[in-house]
């Protein structure tokens, strides 16, 4: 809702006035009550209406007022602000500002009045805790209804046809295509059955390049020439499964087609396309028609949905098997209502008027259905999350989205509403697994400890949140409706460099800006943009010095110093990520002096110490600042130390460490969780004086062939919450590691990488919640200690380009699971360098059902 997000957007602003030790300008305080006031009580007026009782089309037009209110509010403010910096504060009269922000405020005062009188006509939300409901279930990938298609798709893939078959699964969108060759992808026979597995999204706009680079898994820095070629090489000779998920061109096959060898060893592709026509043109086998459900398969799959294993009250049975059977068999609106009931009140009322609006819709055609449906469960979200969603359809169709990203694009949008106890980073964490949890977004990779790391969209979804943002005058994706001028945010997608221009010259009050080509945007002349961020590395626009207003700026490349010796200009800035080397740059002192900041990512750049010799900096205090990476020979002073009292995420290059580094500091650092460091050869001294804060939970060290592994392994061991821990190049001393009972209490991540290391010796009990290890390149490790296999929650094991003797030892831990448990709970994996010849280590690993074959360089 964009009405809500601006009114919270109004306070982040008004916010952060007050907090900055020295803002441009300052409110005069009865209109800062005043103001404060009014969209206090307009927030909770959006948040307190319980559509399901009774949704007001007086609230539903009031609705946008609101938003040109809000965005009349940070026009007038931030309009003061800019011209105060660019024009200097002696040449500026605030009398402007005060009759400006008086007339706002008596027009919100009207607005305030018209929603009085709306209030009473509705039912305030007497169940607030009901948007916290937890539920998994909306996780949990349901095949319900389709397990015969499942099996006719498992024979087709696994029968004894040595030709290379191509599978083509159809249906329309939201009836499960991509959830049924992910099952399929992902399940132990597939694994087993094939030598490589891979995955490729081709989508409306596709690019046969990173179609190439999906499937081999590296980055797409060859021609695409070249990638084909190296593809062929790859496949050539290995019975492989390739899934072409979501194509809509049969030119996308006949484009890539060549380069996927036939030999006559049972290879097989999979293609899940909306279009019948394109499926019977592909060459090869019959299609999979993914259908609609049952009624039976319907309730079966909802009441999963909702209830998980536990089932459904008796009192909601019957009400739900009308909801079901109103979704007219369509998977997706299904998971989606489901998500909705499983968050929402559970009675019988309310489930009554789901059922009443889903029959008033049910005999549109499918896709309208479809978006009926999704419009039904957007407009019961939580007024904070609506903002949240919609926001989600800035992203490309299928494209795969870091978790991170989205939370910190939320942040610096300004529109997630403080929580007392809780930073912004925490609550839009938390909004993501709500959006999850109701199936409106999908998770694609979770984190080596259990967080959400990537996620996706469906495309309906997206379409719908299109649709809406395009009402709501949220956001425009140029290229997908008109721009008129009140539009507060542009997304420019791969588009013409004119095009663009237009965009850009038709919304000079935008906000936000996310730039799509690897072109230079043309002269930025949005004067109040707060957000700017490439999503192609994009060069660095001089003119970018004039937006002194910037929230954000991600993505760009610079290749020129103005910006960072300028950084000081941005007053309001919070997020800086810089594509490319910064090694020859030093962030100056000022940012010592910047208190909004929150997350500072480069390429081995350097710092400057705060200037202790300005007396009025020597309390700046940078509590916002939650992340730092790339820092190349951070000095980690006291004066240091005190300046960063929350940060969360530190990385850091040393090519030298002596006592003017401080590195004994670190452990100073009480609420670091994340830290990555790379350190030069050292001597034992030096090492010794690094200690690590007992609040990590995540640890990679780079130690350039320093023989002191053992020494800084005992501190790490000791780490009360330490869950995650990479170690690169270290050498151990007489090239032994020896673990000992009560260390890596809490570890569940486990990787080392080009170390020495010939003998590891271990107890289960030293490693008790290990659940991944990884090995990477040790070519001196002889054997993996066999009491690995008795570790309860052990489930992953990558070996990669190790010594072959270690594949035996690797062999042997599976079996001993099965000696020991009666079943192999444990996933192994190996990546093997490719040769013509297989060892005999390779080929008894190959004989193993638990044991999965990769091969090439990654």
């Amino acid at each position: 809702m964009a009405a809500y997000a601006a009114l919270v957007s109004v306070m982040h602003i008004i916010d952060n006035l007050q907090l900055h030790p020295r803002p441009p300008i300052s409110l005069h305080t009865k209109q800062v009550e005043s103001l404060t006031q009014k969209v206090t009580f307009l927030q909770e007026f959006l948040e307190g209406y319980n559509p399901h009782l009774g949704y007001s089309t007086e609230a539903d037009s009031l609705e946008s007022r609101i938003a040109d209110a809000a965005y009349a509010a940070e026009d007038v403010i931030e309009s003061h602000i800019v011209d105060q910096i660019t024009n200097g504060a002696e040449k500026i009269s605030s009398d402007g500002l005060y009759e400006a922000l008086e007339k706002v405020i008596q027009d919100m005062a009207l607005i305030e009045k018209e929603a009085m009188g709306v209030e009473h006509q509705l039912h305030r939300n007497s169940t607030p805790s009901d948007s916290q409901r937890s539920s998994s279930n909306a996780l949990n990938s349901s095949m319900v209804g389709v397990e015969d298609v499942k099996l006719q798709m498992m024979d087709m893939l696994t029968s004894n046809s040595q030709d290379l078959l191509i599978i083509p699964i159809v249906g329309m969108g939201g009836t499960g295509k991509t959830t049924l060759a992910r099952n399929i992808y992902q399940e132990r026979l597939t694994t087993e059955h094939f030598d490589i597995c891979a995955w490729a999204t081709i989508s409306q706009e596709y690019s046969v390049r990173e179609i190439y680079a999906e499937v081999l898994g590296v980055d797409h820095n060859l021609s695409e020439l070249e990638l084909g070629e190296k593809l062929h090489k790859h496949l050539y000779g290995r019975r492989y499964l390739i899934v072409m998920d979501d194509m809509w061109s049969i030119d996308a096959w006949d484009r890539v087609r060549n380069h996927f060898p036939d030999i006559k060893n049972g290879s097989r592709i999979v293609v899940t396309t909306r279009l019948s026509n394109l499926a019977y043109n592909l060459p090869g086998s019959d299609n999979l028609e993914m259908g609609l459900l049952s009624e039976a398969n319907s309730w079966d799959l909802l009441s999963k949905t909702v209830f998980g294993e536990e089932g459904c009250p008796l009192e909601l049975e019957e009400i739900g098997k009308k909801i079901g059977k109103s979704c007219k068999g369509l998977p997706l609106s299904i998971t989606v209502v489901g998500g909705l009931l499983a968050k929402s009140e559970h009675t019988r009322e309310f489930w009554e008027y789901i059922e009443e609006n889903l029959n008033a819709i049910v005999n549109l055609e499918d896709n309208e259905r479809c978006l009926k449906i999704l419009h039904l469960s957007y407009k019961q979200l939580p007024v904070y999350l609506k903002p949240c969603f919609l926001y989600m359809g800035i992203f490309p169709e299928d494209v795969v989205i870091a978790a991170a990203r989205v939370v910190r694009l939320w942040v610096d949008e300004g529109f997630l509403k403080p929580v007392s106890g809780k930073s912004s980073e925490e609550i839009g964490k938390g909004y993501l697994k709500d959006l999850v949890q109701r199936n409106l977004i999908l998770v694609h990779e979770i984190g080596s400890i259990g967080s959400i790391k990537k996620c996706k969209m469906h495309d309906l979804l997206r379409d719908f949140c299109l649709r809406e943002a395009q009402k709501e005058r949220f956001y425009t994706v140029v290229g997908r409706s008109p721009i008129p001028n009140t539009r507060r945010s542009i997304v420019i997608p791969s588009t013409s460099m004119e095009e663009a221009s237009h965009a850009l010259h038709s919304m000079p009050q935008a906000r936000s800006l996310i730039w799509g080509l690897k072109e230079k945007p043309p002269s930025l002349s949005l004067r109040l943009l707060r957000i700017f961020e490439s999503t192609n590395s994009c060069p660095y626009q001089e003119t970018m010095l004039q937006l002194v207003n910037l929230r954000r700026v991600a993505g760009i490349s610079i290749r020129e110093e103005s910006l960072v010796s300028s950084i000081h200009r941005f007053w309001n800035l919070e997020t800086l990520i810089i594509e490319g080397d910064g090694s020859k740059y030093a962030l100056p002192a000022e940012v010592w002096c910047m208190p909004q900041i929150r997350h500072i990512h480069f390429k081995n750049v350097h710092l400057l110490d705060p200037d202790t010799s300005r007396v009025d900096d020597a309390d700046i205090i940078l509590r916002n600042l939650l992340s730092l990476k790339n820092i190349t020979n951070f000095r980690c002073s006291d004066d240091v130390v005190k300046r960063i009292p929350n940060i969360k995420k530190l990385g850091i290059n040393y090519t030298e460490v002596d006592e003017r580094l401080h590195t004994d500091n670190l452990v100073c650092l009480e609420k670091l969780e994340s830290l990555k460091c790379r350190f030069p050869t050292l001597k034992r001294d030096s090492l010794e004086s690094i200690n690590f804060p007992h609040s990590l939970k995540k640890l990679k060290l780079r130690l350039w062939y320093s023989p002191f592994w053992q020494d800084i392994l005992e501190k790490i061991g000791s780490l009360p919450h330490l869950e995650k821990l990479k170690l690169d190049s270290g050498r151990f001393e007489g090239r032994k590691w020896e673990t000992v009972e009560g260390q890596f209490r809490s570890l569940k991540f486990l990787e080392i990488s080009r170390s020495n290391l010939v003998e590891w010796t271990m107890e289960s009990s030293h490693f008790p919640r290990l659940e991944q290890l990884v090995l990477r390149r040790l070519q001196n490790l002889y054997e993996i200690p066999l009491d690995i296999a008795e570790i309860p929650t052990l489930g992953l094991i990558y070996f990669v380009f190790g010594h072959t003797h270690a594949l035996y030892s690797l062999k042997r831990i599976v079996e001993l699971q099965d000696e020991l448990y009666g079943k192999v709970d444990l996933q192994v994996l190996l990546r093997l360098k490719g040769y013509a010849f297989e060892t005999d280590a390779e080929l008894e690993c190959r004989k193993s059902p638990y044991i999965r074959l990769e091969y090439g360089r990654r």
